[in-house]
């Protein structure tokens, strides 16, 4: 039987080194009473944010210091429980940390609307008296702009004290799947066992065997199946929770919600799915080259994993997936290139999975750290690329946090995507150029292609699938598992024509933890869209175009997305990104084609 090694059995230099945040848990109690009782600071301040320059400079340093502290601790909790998700003693560390972030927002509460309270008139006036004010010109323009949606002091503060509760269905949802859920045992193509995980599901449905990926998808989906009723009332409940959130901040919907807050226009969500629902044609393509290599009259669901290219991934050990990654960005500078090398020396990577681990990847830390990866690497070209995702995540991170203020450290998901896909499409050229092994060659371009599948056009099915549900709810259409199943099945019918579905894989949407951020998928689809465009510009323009793209990292949120990426020299208002994405996806399809 394949088994799921412990985290005691993998050596340190394959675990991140949190060291950056505390050494241990006895400093981060220490750190949590201070951050705690500073908090109570900020209520002096209630009433007075306006009163003088003077006073609105000594808040505004106030509440940083505060949510600094609050956001290392918090970052310490959840990377510790996600170590190991059933450990008791990080889960409620995990807890009292999101209290602590939710105390913090709630003790903050009543700034932006005293800010709102007065006009731009007078805080251009304050900006003059105090220049370093000058800071916060774009916060204060953000803040104003937001004016028509932030209630009352009391009703912010009631707000923020209630953000754990509206959270709490995909706090649930995130322990039933990683902590509670165990999925099964089946037989691998050898006779031997093989554990099924949320981390290596995609990498068995790669298996060349199809009796075998058969037996693992109908038994994954099976597995899910025993969950329907609790998972489908955490997600009806998530939906609500969006709506009436919305509805409280004068929204007419949470989608309206989402994508004012880093003030993206309703029209770009809308020209993606458009856009991409009208060339549905290119993944048919794909899905028909996908059905005749592997030399089947039908193609089924448990076939879509399975590569374009013979058997399974090359083995590919991290230390040799590390070594291409740092390689390909060379096109982004050598100033970039080697701070990535530094930062794999300096255990910014949890590598391996290991029992009861978060599944997944993602990329954190906070302004006061350095970045962290959390990874589940299998030793193939698939773990190879989200690597270089992370990794672009992180270089974004350490760019804008040694560029700009605090107050600009964050950035929306809309321009994160764009850095994680640079490096994505970057790996993709380099592979290309300089391994020459074909069947090696032949999985690299497997790759990209199924990741362009996966994030441009499932992501826009995903966002489309997200917004009907909301949809439903804002008409008093009951969110039944049943309703949600009829939806996401008639959505991938549309997307995957040349295939065969199943009643197994209506239930897909089960298994997305991204639909409890509501309006969030799409940003994938409209990131890997720029980065083509990025990537695209940078090798016909070379250093000019790499410096563009470099200070649109170091901007953090100084600027709304949508101006960001006209630094970089994107139009992302337009459907132009997501057409050259699309024509590039198709490019791809004919050339694997041709090799075959």
């Amino acid at each position: 039987m394949s088994s799921v090694p412990e985290r005691s059995d993998i050596a340190e230099e394959y675990t991140w080194d949190l060291t950056d945040l505390f050494t241990d848990d006895d400093e981060w109690e220490v750190a949590y009473e201070a951050a705690a009782d500073r908090i109570d600071e900020l209520s002096a301040y209630e009433g007075r944010v306006t009163e003088s320059a003077a006073t609105l400079a000594e808040i505004l340093e106030l509440r940083e210091s505060i949510m600094r502290a609050v956001s290392n601790v918090a970052a310490y909790a959840r990377m510790r429980r996600d170590e190991d998700t059933t450990n008791q003693q990080y889960q409620a560390l995990t807890a009292r940390s999101q209290s602590l972030a939710a105390d913090a927002s709630s003790a903050a509460s009543f700034i932006e609307p005293e800010l709102q309270s007065v006009d731009r008139e007078t805080l251009s006036g304050f900006v003059e008296e105090r220049p370093d004010l000058e800071t916060y010109r774009h916060y204060f323009d953000d803040v104003l702009r937001m004016k028509p949606h932030t209630r009352s002091a009391e009703i912010e503060a009631l707000l923020a004290d209630l953000s754990e509760v509206t959270g709490a269905a995909g706090d649930v949802y995130n322990m039933l799947t990683n902590a509670d859920m165990a999925f099964p045992t089946v037989e691998g193509p050898d006779g031997d066992d093989r554990r099924i995980t949320l981390s290596n599901f995609t990498k068995l449905q790669k298996h060349p065997d199809r009796a075998f990926r058969r037996r693992v998808y109908e038994a994954f989906y099976d597995e899910w199946a025993e969950y329907r009723n609790s998972i489908g009332s955490a997600y009806k409940n998530s939906v609500k929770a969006d709506e009436k959130l919305a509805a409280a901040r004068n929204y007419d919907s949470a989608r309206q919600a989402s994508l004012d807050g880093p003030n993206v226009p309703s029209e770009v969500y809308d020209t993606l799915v458009d856009t991409v629902e009208s060339n549905l044609d290119v993944l048919h393509r794909h899905a028909e080259l996908k059905r005749d290599a592997l030399g089947v009259d039908e193609l089924r669901m448990w076939d879509l994993y399975a590569p374009l290219a013979d058997g399974e991934s090359p083995n590919l050990e991290y230390e040799r997936a590390r070594e291409y990654v740092v390689e390909a960005v060379e096109p982004l500078g050598d100033a970039y290139r080697d701070r990535m090398a530094e930062g794999l020396d300096s255990r910014w990577i949890d590598v391996y999975e290991t029992a009861n681990k978060q599944s997944g990847a993602y990329s954190g830390g906070t302004y006061d750290s350095q970045p962290y990866v959390l990874l589940n690497y299998q030793d193939d070209i698939a773990s190879m690329y989200t690597l270089a995702h992370e990794l672009g995540h992180s270089m974004h991170s350490e760019l804008t946090s040694e560029a700009q203020p605090y107050v600009y450290s964050g950035y929306e998901i809309f321009v994160a995507e764009v850095a994680s896909t640079v490096n994505e499409a970057l790996l993709t050229r380099h592979l290309l150029d300089v391994v020459e092994d074909e069947r090696f060659r032949r999985h690299v371009l497997d790759e990209y292609l199924e990741r362009f599948r996966s994030t441009l056009f499932r992501q826009t099915m995903f966002a489309d699938f997200e917004h009907r549900a909301h949809e439903f709810e804002l008409d008093g259409q009951a969110l039944t598992p049943d309703r949600l199943d009829e939806l996401y099945g008639g959505l991938k019918a549309d997307y995957y024509e040349p295939a065969t579905i199943d009643d197994r894989i209506a239930r897909e949407w089960m298994r997305i933890p991204h639909f409890y951020r509501a309006y969030y998928v799409y940003q994938y689809a409209t990131g890997i869209s720029a980065a083509n465009a990025i990537v695209d510009r940078i090798a016909t323009e070379g250093e000019p175009a790499a410096a563009d793209y470099r200070e649109f990292l170091r901007s953090g949120s100084h600027e709304y997305p949508l101006e960001l990426l006209e630094i970089a020299g994107i139009d992302m208002s337009s459907s132009a990104p997501v057409e050259a994405a699309i024509d590039t996806y198709d490019e791809m399809v004919a050339e694997f084609a041709s090799l075959t």
